[in-house]
């Protein structure tokens, strides 16, 4: 059997119906959205089945959507067939009051560190992960950095003074 788009998607609506949806290709690249409560399930179907055979978990991290109500969290997984050199991608959308997502790490070793860092860095708990702790930043840390919820600059700091670095009122009026 091909490993097409058409037969990914026919494959998986009729494996996992109503839990994956807005399938596209772009870029080489297939991918698909699938629910909170069946992203394991999908991910292990998408390993085991021999049809696809999904075994290399290339990347995992997540994206901050502020505008999106209810679907603030976007976890997304790479996932890459090592025969056909196909790749495939995978995104979760999540609350971010409630951004859990089940742990990949029992499927793929990889997973273990990539779940940490996406906790550590978006704030999605892994359910079932084996120790989901803060992995780059300092442990007291009480936000999540790549959250869009904080300014890219201090606006408070003088060192940070557009006249500082000639780009001020006064230099535009020499010129």
């Amino acid at each position: 059997m091909t490993n097409t788009l058409e037969v990914l998607q026919q494959t998986l609506e009729q494996q996992f119906p109503n839990a994956v949806h807005n399938f596209l290709e772009s870029f080489g690249v297939m991918e698909f959205e699938t629910t909170q409560p069946q992203s394991l399930k999908v991910l292990t179907f998408l390993y085991d089945n021999e049809n696809f055979q999904y075994r290399f978990l290339a990347d995992l991290t997540a994206v901050h959507f502020p505008e999106k109500k209810g679907q603030e969290l976007q976890v997304v997984y790479h996932l890459h067939q090592l025969e056909k050199k196909n790749t495939i991608r995978i995104k979760v959308n999540v609350p971010i009051e409630k951004s859990e997502v089940f742990s990949a790490s029992a499927l793929f070793a990889a997973a273990n560190w990539m779940e940490r860092e996406t906790y550590d860095f978006f704030g999605v708990q892994f359910i079932g992960h084996p120790n989901l702790k803060r992995i780059l930043n300092v442990d007291e840390m009480d936000y999540f950095p790549l959250r869009k919820e904080y300014g890219l600059e201090d606006n408070t700091r003088l060192d940070k003074d557009d006249e500082m670095f000639g780009r001020g009122a006064s230099t535009l009026l020499k010129e």
